[in-house]
C-alpha cells in the first residue's frame, strides 16, 4: 500500500524551512508562575512528525523531555470516556467553550465545569478515572495509558514539577473546593487525592517525538502507527479531538480554530499538539509563552503550515485551496 504522504520527503523540508522561519520569534516568555517552569532554556525549540501510517521527522530539541501540564487533558478526557462513556462523563462537565482563563473561578450556568480542557474540567475529569483504585494505581493506570500511546515509550515523571505545582496551586484548591461546595463532583469523590491526581498528570513528562505518536494516534481514529494496537474507540476519538478543535488553545481557542482549523490541545510549558485527522500527528515545543499559555512559535508554526499547506480541515471540503497538498490530490 502506497503512503498516504506521497510526497512526505517534499513535506519534511517545507516544514524544515517553516521551523526555520519560525525560529525568529522572540516573543512571550515562560511561564514562572510555577516555578520549576521558569527554570527552562526559553530557547528551546523542536518538532516531532508522526503519520498514521508511521512515518517520522524531527527537527531541533524534538527528544528534549518536558513537562506535558495541559497537554494531560485531552487524553485523561479519552481515558474518562472510555471508562464511563459520553453519557455520563457529560453529566459532570460541560462542551462548550468558557470564553474566559484557562484557571478562572467559575462554572457554566448549570454548575458544571465549561470543558474538560480548561482547569476546572480537568480535575473534574480526574475524579471519574479509577475512582475505586489508590492513587498509585490510579497514576499507574495512567502511566501505562500514555506508554501504550506512544507505542511503548514509558513517559517520564517530574517530581519537582510535581511539588512546585503543589505549592503554587491556591487557585486549583480554590477550584476544587468551590466544585465541593457546589456538589459537582460524583458522590464520594475525595477532593484532595483528586487534586494531587490532577497535579501528578500534569507533571508527566514526554518529548516531541514520543508526542507526536500519540498524536497521530489520534489522527487514525484511535489506532497508534507504532504498534497497530487499537487503544481508543473511533467515538472517543471523535469526542476528544471535537472539543480540541473548540476548546484546546485556552481563550485563543476561537482565533486558532478559524486560523488554523485543525485539533490542537496546548499546554504552558511552551508544547502544542496537533492533528491532521487521516493524515499526521505533529508536536511542537517552545518555552516561551503568550498571554493565553500558548506557545508563541507553535502557534506561529501552525499559521505557517496551513498558509502553506491543504491541511485546515476546510481546505479541500470547499472546492480546493490553491495550496500545497503532499497528499498528491489536486486542487484548483
Amino acid at each position: 500500500m502506497p503512503p498516504l504522504l506521497s510526497s512526505f520527503p517534499a513535506l519534511c523540508d517545507g516544514f524544515s524551512e517553516i521551523f526555520q522561519a519560525v525560529a525568529a520569534q522572540k516573543g512571550g516568555k515562560v511561564a514562572d508562575y510555577i516555578p520549576q517552569l521558569g527554570r527552562v532554556d526559553p530557547e528551546r525549540y523542536g518538532l516531532g512528525l508522526c503519520t498514521v501510517d508511521n512515518q517520522r521527522f524531527s527537527l531541533g530539541d524534538s527528544n528534549v523531555d518536558f513537562c506535558l501540564q495541559s497537554g494531560c487533558k485531552p487524553i485523561n478526557y479519552a481515558l474518562a470516556l472510555e471508562e464511563h462513556g459520553e453519557a455520563k462523563v457529560h453529566q459532570y462537565v460541560g462542551r462548550e467553550p468558557s470564553g474566559r482563563s484557562f484557571n478562572e473561578l467559575t462554572l457554566g450556568p448549570d454548575d458544571r465545569p465549561h470543558n474538560p480542557m480548561i482547569n476546572a474540567g480537568a480535575i473534574l475529569i480526574c475524579s471519574l478515572i479509577r475512582p475505586e483504585l489508590d492513587p498509585a494505581d490510579r497514576f499507574d493506570h495512567v502511566m501505562e495509558r500514555w506508554q501504550a500511546l506512544q507505542g511503548g515509550h514509558r513517559p517520564g515523571f517530574s517530581n519537582a514539577t510535581y511539588l512546585s505545582e503543589r505549592q503554587t496551586a491556591d487557585r486549583n484548591y480554590a477550584l476544587g473546593y468551590y466544585m465541593q461546595e457546589r456538589r459537582v463532583f460524583p458522590k464520594n469523590t475525595a477532593l484532595i487525592p483528586t487534586l494531587e491526581f490532577y497535579f501528578q498528570c500534569c507533571s508527566i513528562e514526554s518529548n516531541c517525538e514520543r508526542l507526536s505518536v500519540v498524536a497521530a494516534t489520534l489522527a487514525s481514529g484511535g489506532l497508534c502507527p507504532a504498534t497497530g494496537e487499537r487503544l481508543l474507540s473511533p467515538r472517543t476519538v471523535r469526542d476528544t479531538l471535537s472539543l480540541m478543535s473548540s476548546c484546546g488553545m485556552y481563550d485563543f481557542s476561537g482565533e486558532f480554530a478559524f486560523t488554523v482549523g485543525l485539533p490542537a490541545k496546548s499546554g504552558v510549558s511552551g508544547m502544542v499538539l496537533v492533528v491532521v485527522p487521516d493524515l499526521f500527528g505533529l508536536c511542537i515545543w517552545s518555552p516561551r509563552v503568550d498571554r493565553s499559555g500558548n506557545s508563541v512559535r507553535g502557534v506561529e508554526f501552525c499559521k505557517a503550515m496551513v498558509s502553506r499547506y491543504n491541511f485546515h480541515l476546510l481546505d479541500s471540503r470547499l472546492g480546493g485551496s490553491g495550496k500545497e497538498d503532499p497528499r498528491g490530490l489536486a486542487f484548483p
